[in-house]
């Protein structure tokens, strides 16, 4: 069985998303992030970094939302969420997965966090150059999306868990990655996922898209 530390909508949101589509037995322990429950000591002593997720195996501790999520689909094979080596579609699931966590992430810190970023007196700058690429972003996935329903190809996998949760991130910036029509059809297609209404359910998350459309 699994322990996930988690914190409601955080970049824990997809494992736990992950760890419920798969059907597998977990223990999911709620990180107070108000009451900065992850800077207590006892829970850095589980994560030195105070961050979530942790993903506790057979004892062993893991870090890193990317990471759990190809972990669990490689552990998992009948979810049918891994691409495997020698598939068509590996290159480009692999790809996918690091550029959100290489390149997306990073800039949702510049702009969640600008004043850590860059200093007080230059948020608004910070926060400017982080909404540009991020949209940048999305224009590149809204076209990777206008050739393949999902983005390592034809098939689900465990990169559009994280890849969602990154969307749902946008949902009150200037213009959120819905605003982009092919990841608006997208979105609705994960949506429709009935892991996706229990995993918002159980961590008390408003759904986002409000609005399920057609495609």
């Amino acid at each position: 069985m699994y322990t996930l530390y988690y914190s409601p909508g955080r970049a824990s949101l997809a494992i736990h998303w992950i760890l419920i589509h798969l059907g597998v037995s977990f223990e999911a322990r709620l990180i107070d992030f108000v009451t900065k429950a992850h800077k207590s000591p006892e829970y850095l002593r589980i994560n030195p970094d105070g961050t979530v997720p942790t993903l506790v195996v057979g004892g062993a501790r893991y870090f890193e939302s990317a990471a759990l999520a190809l972990m669990l689909a490689e552990r998992h094979p009948a979810g049918d969420l891994d691409i495997p080596q020698g598939a068509p579609e590996r290159s480009d699931y692999l790809q996918w997965m690091v550029y959100f966590a290489n390149t997306l992430q990073p800039l949702y810190r510049a702009w969640f966090y600008a004043d850590e970023v860059g200093g007080a007196e230059a948020v608004e700058a910070v926060k400017a150059h982080a909404r540009v690429r991020i949209e940048r972003v999305w224009e590149r996935v809204d076209a990777r999306l206008r050739e393949t329903p999902y983005i390592a190809g034809k098939s689900l996998s465990a990169v559009d868990f994280h890849a969602t949760m990154l969307m749902r991130w946008s949902r009150e910036m200037p213009t959120a990655a819905d605003r982009w029509d092919n990841i608006a059809g997208y979105l609705d297609r994960m949506r429709a996922l009935k892991s996706f209404s229990l995993v918002h359910e159980r961590e008390g998350l408003e759904m986002w898209p409000r609005v399920l459309r057609g495609f």
